[in-house]
């Protein structure tokens, strides 16, 4: 990527719960372009002409934390063109509204007179039919924009090959190439020498093999509170730990503290009238401990709790429904913690073909 080169960052179809709305038509969101001509003014401003039909600005969560990572400056990144959310889905099901609107003819236009200097990195659905209600699914926005795309996909096995031959069939040459992620470290070599040349052989260029870890899908104990709706007991000021593992507590407590001892970083779920399992858990490497069902813990427990610095978390689920909200929560963890970025970029690094990227994507070389 060549040097001085302006980087632009957004995310057409903001998916975030914590997506973050304000007027558009707010000036303090205009600070940088007063004054200034069409020409010099900045891409999110482009983007909220009064002409353009948008009220609102939307900001994603990821929008948001990724610019603070890069060090971009609020002119650097695009408002979202929809906010995906259960009433605004609804209201466009009902009306059989699938235009992705002006924004998007507006963002097109500008992406087709930004200067060589100028860089935009879009993020996509993460699906293939995420966003078609909106018209602003990944296919949807990559041939109306002539964007190539890079695309990162999970890998278990041979299987995962189907979404990259779809891929491949709906995306044709903007398909600028794959990251394989969340591979298992022992099949790395494995994958590089057999699976991997095996795709570039079916015109499918693979950009990186990323090994899956246990920090990146860690989730803080806070995000946990907040999916679970659950009281904070003690340790507020803990909440920032990060979990990577859940464990179940509804064995007897001496099976209980062998499997507990066999665990790291975890989350112990577990009844609230179950004491003796409660006080096991603390002893291990327990990050949260997360008391479901009807009953209070004792105070001993919160004191022993209060000693060990473990944030005690109440429920009001029943502990099937507890475990299932926070599957799914690892399932959907954002990289929106300043230490997983840091090691996301050493893993990037270290496992990632950037001169490929670079010419894949027709970025400018430094001399």
């Amino acid at each position: 990527m060549g040097k001085g080169a302006v980087i632009s960052f957004g995310k057409p179809l903001a998916t975030s719960d914590e997506a973050e709305r304000r007027a558009a038509s707010a000036e303090s969101e205009r600070s940088s372009s007063a004054g200034s001509s069409q020409g010099e003014r900045s891409p999110a401003d482009q983007l909220l002409d009064k002409g353009s039909g948008n009220s609102e600005l939307v900001l994603d969560a990821d929008v948001r934390f990724i610019g603070e990572i890069l060090g971009l400056g609020p002119d650097q990144l695009l408002p979202s063109l929809h906010l995906s959310d259960p009433s605004t889905a609804r209201d466009r099901l009902l009306c059989g509204d699938l235009d992705a609107g002006s924004g998007l003819t507006q963002l097109q236009t500008q992406l087709a007179t930004a200067g060589p200097d100028r860089i935009t990195l879009l993020e996509a659905a993460g699906s293939f039919s995420e966003g078609l209600l909106y018209g602003l699914s990944l296919p949807q926005l990559a041939h109306q924009l002539q964007a190539p795309v890079v695309l990162v996909h999970p890998w278990n096995d041979a299987r995962s090959v189907d979404p990259l031959l779809e891929a491949f069939g709906q995306l044709g040459p903007l398909l600028a190439g794959v990251v394989l992620n969340g591979v298992a470290p022992e099949a790395v070599a494995g994958l590089l020498q057999a699976e991997v040349p095996a795709l570039e052989r079916l015109g499918i260029p693979v950009l990186g093999v990323m090994p899956r870890s246990p920090l990146l899908r860690s989730v803080t104990v806070e995000e946990l509170a907040r999916r679970l709706e659950a009281r904070v007991l003690c340790c507020r000021e803990r909440l920032d730990l990060l979990v990577e593992t859940l464990s179940i507590g509804a064995m007897n407590v001496n099976s209980a503290m062998e499997f507990f001892r066999r665990r790291r970083n975890m989350a112990v779920v577990t009844g609230a009238d179950r004491t003796d399992i409660q006080l096991a858990a603390l002893e291990a490497s327990t990050q949260c401990l997360i008391l479901t069902g009807a009953g209070e813990p004792l105070p001993q427990l919160i004191s022993r709790a209060e000693e060990l610095d473990v944030p005690l978390l109440k429920v009001d689920h029943d502990t099937l429904t507890t475990v299932e909200v926070i599957e799914r929560t690892f399932g959907h963890v954002r990289l929106n913690e300043s230490v997983k970025a840091t090691y996301a970029f050493r893993l990037v690094e270290e496992h990632c073909q950037f001169d490929r990227l670079d010419a894949r994507l027709h970025l400018p070389v430094p001399a």
